[in-house]
């Protein structure tokens, strides 16, 4: 029995298959934070109460106890493995009234377009 053992790992040995250094694992495409893109920061206006900001934004990552007028949205994108983006947003408040927008936001989103835009979408039949 140990002689059939040591012949099996023996032969399995080989086989790079078993070698660590060829070993992939799957990695997830990771969404962590809130998504933020410049169509959203571009319907933000000063003046707004904290409510429509939340509306337009959603609900802030991280709401500071020691800076209640500030809210941050935090949002990071990883694939394979690898950080893609890494984006902050931080909205600040005077009292219940946006007054300052500040960082960086993901780029707008893309409209899908027909593969033959200069003829007219298909209508569709309900």
């Amino acid at each position: 029995m140990r002689a059939l053992t040591l012949v099996a790992v023996i032969a399995l040995s080989g086989c790079t298959y078993l070698n660590p250094a060829n070993w992939h694992p799957y990695h997830m495409e990771i969404q962590q934070g809130n998504l933020i893109t410049q169509d959203d920061v571009a319907r933000l206006k000063l003046g707004m109460t904290r409510s429509q900001v939340r509306f337009v934004l959603g609900t802030p990552l991280v709401a500071d106890s020691f800076h209640a007028n500030r809210w941050d949205y935090k949002y990071q994108l990883f694939q394979n493995g690898t950080k893609v983006a890494d984006k902050l947003l931080t909205v600040t408040f005077s009292g219940d009234t946006l007054n300052k927008i500040d960082g960086d936001a993901m780029p707008p989103e893309v409209p899908v377009v027909p593969l033959n835009a200069s003829a007219p979408a298909a209508a569709t039949k309900p």
